[in-house]
C-alpha cells in the first residue's frame, strides 16, 4: 500500500492564505471639495428662509386698548389703557388707532364712550368745545335694546306712538341718532318700575329740549333702541 502523505493530489487540495487589503486611511474634505461648497450654500439658504419666515409671521401691531367703561367727557389715564397686539388686515386701519409708540393726548377728553376692550380711536378724542354734552337717561322695555348694548355703544333711538289706532298709523321717527351710550345696566340691576331696562345716554345738550318735545307730543311713546 502506498501512502498518499507528500503527494502532489494533497498539497493541491489545501488553500492558500488570501491577503488582506490594504487599509485606506479616511480623510477630511478639502476646502477646494465641492462638496463642502455645497454644504455651505444650504445652511446658509436654510438660515435665510428661516429668519423671513419668522420676520413675517409676527406682523401684529401694539395698540392701546381701553381697560374699562369710559363715557364721554373723561379723560383717559395710563390706568385706563393696556397694551395689547392686533393684526391688521388693512393697513390703513392702523391710522385710525392709537399704537403704543403714540404720544397720548392725556389732557383732551373723550368726545364719545367706549367700551371695555375696545381699541383706542383717534376719531374719539378731540378737544373739549367738542364735548358739550349731557347724560340722558331712559326707561326702554327691555325686549326692545339689543342685548349687546352697552357702555361705549353708538346707537339711534326711535319714537313710535302706541297710543295711534289709525289705519295709518305714523311710522317710527328717529329722535337721536349716533348718540354714544354711557350705561346700559341689566334689568336686575335697576328698580326701574315695570321692568323697564336703563339706558343711558351722552346727548348733545341742544338736542335734549327737541327729544322731550317730541317724547311728550306722543299719546302712548314706545322707546326703541337700535344699534349701530
Amino acid at each position: 500500500m502506498s501512502s498518499t502523505l507528500g503527494s502532489p493530489s494533497a498539497a493541491a487540495a489545501t488553500p492558500l492564505p488570501v491577503p488582506p487589503p490594504a487599509a485606506t486611511r479616511a480623510t477630511s474634505p478639502g476646502w477646494r471639495d465641492p462638496r463642502l461648497w455645497v454644504g455651505v450654500a444650504i445652511v446658509a439658504a436654510s438660515v435665510l428662509t428661516g429668519s423671513r419666515v419668522l420676520a413675517g409671521a409676527d406682523d401684529t401691531v401694539a395698540v392701546w386698548v381701553v381697560a374699562r367703561d369710559v363715557g364721554p367727557g373723561e379723560r383717559l389715564s395710563p390706568d385706563d389703557l393696556v397694551a395689547e397686539r392686533v393684526r391688521f388686515a388693512d393697513d390703513t386701519r392702523l391710522e385710525a388707532y392709537f399704537t403704543a409708540a403714540d404720544a397720548l393726548p392725556g389732557e383732551l377728553p373723550l368726545l364719545r364712550g367706549l367700551g371695555s376692550g375696545e381699541l383706542l380711536p383717534r376719531a374719539a378724542i378731540g378737544a373739549a368745545d367738542a364735548t358739550d354734552t349731557v347724560e340722558l337717561s331712559l326707561a326702554v322695555a327691555p325686549l326692545l335694546v339689543p342685548p349687546s348694548v352697552g357702555a361705549g355703544s353708538v346707537v339711534d333711538i326711535y319714537l313710535s306712538d302706541r297710543a295711534e289706532r289709525s289705519g295709518s298709523a305714523q311710522p317710527a321717527v328717529a329722535a337721536l341718532s349716533e348718540v354714544s351710550v354711557v350705561a346700559a345696566p341689566a334689568s336686575a340691576e335697576t328698580f326701574a318700575a315695570g321692568g323697564e331696562r336703563q339706558v343711558v345716554l351722552a346727548v348733545p345738550s341742544d338736542d335734549v329740549a327737541a327729544f322731550y318735545g317730541a317724547l311728550d307730543a306722543l299719546g302712548d311713546p314706545v322707546v326703541t333702541v337700535v344699534r349701530r
